[in-house]
């Protein structure tokens, strides 16, 4: 009796045992990624990862949800309630985040692109925009912005100066209302956008990022949130693997990759080769600027306070500069 009780109990531990090795192998099946980005060239070795596959080869079994969205702030919330895993974003909205207690961390570089203030001819430079001007950009708080008011400090040593005369609008929006020539007298953006409002006749540039910066920075990275990085570790290797792929291909295959992209853009593979091997364009998974971002947001009160380690701010496998 005895006998035939520990068999059941044995045979019942075996099912026990089975059964939760099976679910486990189909939580790794079943395991979904949900990442945004927004619009323009900069994230094109996200629109290879998507388009060729590269997270789904290198964690056979999972599902990527992939969103595309207006700005950074939509990101952020979808974030904070759980929608969103990873973001693609600039470096000032990122911190803005973490500044207001959001556990999210960078965990990769992406892409520098050039980016630049766009106005109409009458205006030759920031000393000719006035108090009736609008100036299009993504948000406030946005690396247009930050670049903006980095320049007013320079400038007229105000960095809040042009605040008041910012709007909120997407690049392929905020292009659109600079060429109907109304509202929007400037519009601070990116490659595509950027060049072309340039080859547009009455329009020209009066600011590019690198001028407001001082130097070379990181226009967009990867952030994700810290569930990503601490309970699905696997998937977060994965990931990184991925947009360094991405990446590498684009580096290495420019033809390749702007034949590719013509399904992600309204331009030509000759106009997105153009971009993409632009002298002035990197895509690279190292993170540039994040120091001196940080350190100017909070000494003009973008900021409540600048990290004290960088630790605080990227994950261990990501890889930076010191300023």
């Amino acid at each position: 009796m005895k006998m035939k009780r520990f068999g059941i109990i044995l045979s019942l531990l075996c099912l026990v045992w089975i059964t939760g090795c099976t679910a486990t192998k189909n939580d790794s099946q079943e395991k979904v990624i949900r990442i945004a980005e927004q619009y323009g060239i900069a994230y094109a070795p996200v629109q290879i990862m998507k388009d060729q596959g590269i997270l789904e080869k290198n964690y056979p079994g999972i599902q990527v949800i992939w969103e595309q969205m207006s700005n950074t702030t939509a990101i952020r919330e979808a974030m904070v309630s759980n929608k969103l895993d990873v973001g693609f974003m600039a470096i000032p909205p990122f911190l803005i985040g973490w500044d207001n207690g959001m556990d999210w961390k960078i965990a990769t570089g992406l892409s520098s692109v050039p980016t630049g203030l766009v106005a109409k001819d009458e205006i030759q430079s920031l000393q000719d925009i006035e108090n009736d001007d609008r100036i299009a950009l993504p948000q406030p708080g946005s690396v247009q912005h930050i670049l903006l008011a980095m320049a007013c400090k320079k400038e007229f040593n105000d960095p809040k100066k042009m605040d008041n005369l910012l709007v909120t609008l997407s690049h392929p929006d905020g292009m659109t209302a600079l060429l109907a020539g109304n509202e929007i007298t400037a519009h601070f953006t990116s490659t595509p956008y950027r060049e072309a409002e340039l080859a547009t006749t009455g329009y020209h540039e009066i600011l590019t990022g690198e001028e407001a910066f001082g130097g070379d920075f990181s226009f967009i990275v990867g952030v994700t949130t810290k569930k990503l990085h601490d309970e699905n570790p696997e998937v977060y290797k994965a990931f990184n693997q991925s947009v360094e792929e991405a990446i590498l291909f684009i580096n290495e295959n420019p033809e390749e990759a702007a034949e590719i992209l013509t399904k992600y853009y309204d331009l030509s593979k000759e106009d997105i080769l153009k971009y993409l091997t632009a002298e002035d364009t990197e895509y690279s998974a190292t993170v540039k600027g994040i120091k001196n971002f940080s350190d100017f947001m909070n000494e003009t009160d973008y900021l409540k306070k600048s990290y004290t380690s960088i630790e605080e701010v990227v994950w261990e496998n990501t890889d930076y500069a010191e300023y």
